[in-house]
């Protein structure tokens, strides 16, 4: 893996095909999560910097330096429609990357939101645009250009590996990464699992207890669990 190399922009790169980014758009990072077989989530410290916030697109990946945002200018060159900027840093760093300018400069190029394991600011101005960002901080300190990273290489960000074109998924639950091998199967599976759900709802709503419908009682039963008036 390139997660160390700095100094290297990949101008090409296989992103996961757009009608099963898509699909994937159509379900909760949760959904997806579950679907995939419980992986794929980034460490819950990444929040959506406004109310509602949500992004779904192939990943442009970066690599900072702490305290030097000079990678995501290079790597807003490399923006096609539909992707999502993944950024991962060298080391711990909340100080404020990204704000409304670059915003700007990503939603020009086609990019479909920002997920950073660091700080970003001009919050009020992310919300105005919708321009949907997920952050480890908000923070108003600014960053210097000064060091090389690199530019779509294999990351881990907020303990998950992102490859530059893997499928990234944000909402209010989190941050989860699909590999774009997988898109298709995800998607599939990601449909399967909110059918059966909407069953399970129906008979939640007629007053069914999940110690029924899962069978439960049993178990419980085994274990000692005593009912007393």
């Amino acid at each position: 893996m390139e997660h160390t190399r700095t100094g290297v922009v990949h101008t090409s790169i296989s992103r996961a095909d757009p009608e099963e980014v898509a699909a994937l758009s159509a379900y909760g990072v949760a959904t997806i999560h579950e679907a995939m077989g419980r992986v794929g989530l980034m460490r819950p410290y990444l929040r959506p910097v406004y109310p509602r916030a949500r992004l779904c697109g192939t990943a442009v990946t970066v690599l900072l330096q702490p305290g030097d945002n000079w990678m995501l200018h290079v790597a807003a060159e490399q923006i096609r429609e539909g992707d999502v900027v993944v950024a991962a840093c060298t080391a711990e760093s909340e100080d404020g990357f990204f704000g409304e300018l670059l915003a700007t400069s990503f939603r020009a190029r086609g990019g479909q939101g920002l997920v950073i394991d660091g700080g970003v600011r001009d919050v009020a101005d992310l919300e105005r645009m919708d321009f949907p960002v997920f952050a480890r901080a908000v923070n108003a300190k600014g960053t210097i250009k000064a060091t090389l990273g690199s530019v779509n290489v294999p990351v881990v960000c907020a303990n998950a590996l992102v490859r530059p074109g893997d499928v990234v998924v944000g909402d209010g639950d989190g941050v989860v990464v699909v590999p774009r091998e997988r898109a298709a199967e995800v998607a599939a599976a990601a449909a399967r699992r909110e059918a059966a759900e909407e069953g399970k709802r129906a008979r939640f709503r007629a007053g069914e207890l999940g110690l029924d419908m899962y069978g439960m009682r049993g178990p419980l039963a085994e274990l000692g669990l005593r009912y007393e008036e």
